[in-house]
């Protein structure tokens, strides 16, 4: 596994989160009570950025469509079958790192 660092606890607090670009990849890193979360930060309806959205508990809401998606799962509130990628996130101290493999 290649886990690379994207931020540190201290600049995720909880109930928030934080969009990257990383190459061709857009990722959004959330908050959620401590546990941090990682998924494909385009949405899949017309690419809106999620991580400038909201989130509202564990459900990241896209600004331009208000489609919503589980930050712990990746799943679309209404349509179980359209899911977001999920990366695997570890902690080191307080560096965020998360694998792209």
């Amino acid at each position: 596994m290649a886990f690379e660092r994207l931020a540190s606890l201290d600049e995720l607090k909880p109930g928030t989160m934080m969009d990257f670009e990383l190459g061709d990849r857009v990722i959004v890193l959330c908050n959620v009570d401590g546990q941090i979360h990682a998924m494909d930060g385009r949405c899949p309806h017309r690419g809106g950025p999620l991580g400038q959205g909201a989130l509202h508990g564990k459900m990241v809401v896209c600004p331009w469509h208000a489609w919503e998606f589980d930050c712990t799962t990746g799943q679309h509130d209404y349509n179980p079958k359209l899911r977001q990628t999920q990366y695997a996130v570890q902690l080191d101290g307080r560096d965020i790192l998360v694998d792209f493999a």
